[in-house]
């Protein structure tokens, strides 16, 4: 089932907002993508997390998204720890974030500074959609909007028709 909300949240990749700390805080990390997604989510379903809503099974169909090419992770690296990081679902131009979890302060924050990074250097960011699915004030102190369920859609079929970014197995833009 997908559910498609009156109002949902999106990061524009022009509009991530990262403070003065968060930048100093970047140099601080190395961002990896898809070197431990089953990690990742597991880390996400931390049982001593409020409103946990990852499971078995949930944790067992995204890892089976992942072996397929759908689902991915972007990771924060420390002293080669794994210390923060994000999973989703990318199809064409379309970022579709699921959860993120840190254990180092900044560490969830910087993987989704590599994450829009790597969607900026796939090209078409006016195109490309971040899904977050909510706007809570968290993220939208990092530049989360939200858009209205017309125009969301509008963007998801723009979005869809764009290649996969390199970082996740899309087509490599660079020229020969």
């Amino acid at each position: 089932m997908w559910f498609s909300p009156v109002r949902r949240g999106v990061l524009p990749l022009d509009g991530l907002v990262v403070s003065r700390s968060l930048r100093r805080s970047v140099r601080e990390f190395e961002i990896r993508v898809d070197t431990s997604f089953d990690e990742v989510v597991a880390s996400c379903a931390d049982p001593r997390r409020p409103h946990g809503w990852i499971d078995k099974r949930i944790r067992r169909a995204y890892g089976d998204l992942h072996r397929l090419g759908w689902a991915h992770s972007v990771e924060a690296w420390q002293d080669d720890r794994l210390v923060g990081g994000l999973y989703g679902v990318a199809i064409g131009g379309l970022f579709a974030g699921e959860s993120m979890f840190h254990r180092v302060r900044d560490a969830s924050k910087v993987a989704l500074v590599g994450l829009v990074s790597a969607l900026r250097e796939a090209g078409s960011t006016d195109q490309r959609i971040l899904d977050v699915q909510w706007r809570t004030d968290h993220l939208a102190s990092l530049g989360v909007i939200e858009v209205d369920r017309n125009d969301y859609l509008d963007r998801l079929e723009k979005a869809l028709r764009l290649p996969l970014p390199e970082v996740f197995g899309g087509p490599s833009t660079q020229q020969s």
